[in-house]
């Protein structure tokens, strides 16, 4: 029992000097078609005149919509700029299913 702690342990530590070293790492932005540049575009333009709307005439329902159509972009934006990015949580339990595993 004591050994499974302490290897626990020693992932953890781990875990935090992996994320110092990633963090001094350049950011590279893979290069985008036309198509993703015109989408990017459209969605720039749709959240200004989203900000640009007088919210308090709008009811419940509708901003709901717009809320929701805001996130969807949030979300379309993100998978164009490109990356899968791993939070510290999931490495972790990935790291113990597969020790659970082996």
């Amino acid at each position: 029992m004591k050994r499974l702690i302490y290897f626990a342990l020693t992932v953890f530590m781990f875990m935090g000097s992996v994320s110092a070293f990633a963090s001094g790492t350049e950011k590279r932005n893979p290069e985008l078609t036309e198509r993703q540049k015109v989408r990017l575009q459209e969605i720039s333009q749709r959240v200004e005149e989203i900000k640009s709307l007088d919210r308090s005439k709008l009811s419940r329902e509708e901003r709901k919509e717009i809320k929701n159509e805001l996130l969807e972009m949030k979300k379309e934006s993100k998978a164009l700029s490109g990356g899968v990015y791993l939070s510290a949580t999931a490495i972790i339990i990935i790291l113990l299913v597969l020790i659970l595993v082996f």
